[in-house]
């Protein structure tokens, strides 16, 4: 794709994305335009085009962004200690690490739906690659007999939708920190898992 001239692909292509992001969580991918994309960002709408193809896929590349952000994360801060330790790990990590990008984590689930159906596919395969990661976890510890679990799939399941969920109800500034807000989840969690 060609580079506007006198463009700075590197500043811009970054802020066209920041203002996707923002406008889509605060307003839904179908009710914002391209318009108003580069409006945001100080474009002319035909210069947009020289940075993303269309919504769509500008729409896939957050969410792809994300996905491959929190994975990339994931693998650097994760302990190759115990599947216990594993487990408190990725609790904490996991809620940190949506807690700090609540407008990526609210578009990554409600704009799900506005995908292509190969987009869809592809950011279903990403979000089951982390899914494995704890349910990997989960059988670890169910085969060294510390955590009594039935279902590794339906409890990863479970577990996930729980601490993604903080990003729905945690305000800054609230009764509690973060810290405090990952110590009540990581309690939960080893209820849940029975260690």
């Amino acid at each position: 794709m060609a580079r506007t001239q006198g463009s700075h692909s590197e500043i811009t292509g970054p802020r066209i994305h920041a203002a996707a992001q923002r406008l889509f969580a605060r307003h839904g991918f179908a009710a914002v335009s391209m318009r108003q994309i580069a409006a945001d960002v100080g474009l002319q709408v035909g210069a947009l085009y020289n940075y993303t193809p269309d919504k769509q896929a500008l729409l896939f590349s957050l969410l792809e962004g994300h996905m491959l952000d929190l994975m990339t994360a994931w693998e650097a801060a994760a302990p190759s200690s115990g599947p216990l330790a594993r487990l408190e790990a990725f609790v904490r990590f996991h809620i940190a690490f949506h807690l700090a990008r609540p407008e990526a984590v609210f578009i990554a689930y409600m704009e799900l739906r506005n995908l292509t159906e190969e987009n869809f596919a592809k950011i279903g395969r990403l979000r089951h690659d982390y899914e494995q990661r704890l349910e990997q976890i989960l059988r670890d510890g169910r085969a060294e007999g510390r955590f009594d679990i039935a279902d590794t799939k339906l409890t990863t399941l479970a577990l996930i939708a729980m601490l993604t969920g903080v990003t729905t109800w945690y305000r800054d500034g609230g009764r509690l920190g973060p810290e405090a807000v990952a110590d009540h989840y990581w309690s939960m969690v080893l209820k849940a898992v029975s260690a």
